[in-house]
């Protein structure tokens, strides 16, 4: 099993929750409370996965990456955004220096 098709099938099951009734799951929820929520809900989950990157075990990290992945998720099917984008972004990322892509970004 790869991890590329681990993350498909999640978003898969995202994307048909878009539509469910609130009650059924959490990310129907989610989707019901709107994409600043969503938003809010990443930005929680990225703050926990800081802090048991620090001070937590390495099940605690793995646990929160788990939930910032999902929840990550989540805001790119709220707006319409595959993953494919965001993997084609990191690969046209590889092999370029990150000192030398920030430096060459508009200030």
């Amino acid at each position: 099993m790869s991890d590329a098709a681990v993350l498909a099938r999640l978003y898969a099951v995202i994307l048909s929750r878009k539509g469910s009734t609130a009650a059924d799951s959490h990310v129907a929820r989610l989707f019901a409370k709107g994409r600043q929520k969503i938003a809010q809900k990443v930005g929680e989950e990225g703050v926990e996965t800081a802090l048991a990157g620090v001070a937590g075990s390495d099940q605690d990290l793995v646990g929160e990456a788990a939930d910032l992945v999902f929840h990550l998720l989540i805001l790119l099917a709220e707006r319409g955004i595959s993953p494919d984008a965001v993997w084609a972004e990191l690969e046209a990322r590889e092999g370029k220096s990150g000192v030398a892509e920030k430096a060459g970004r508009d200030k």
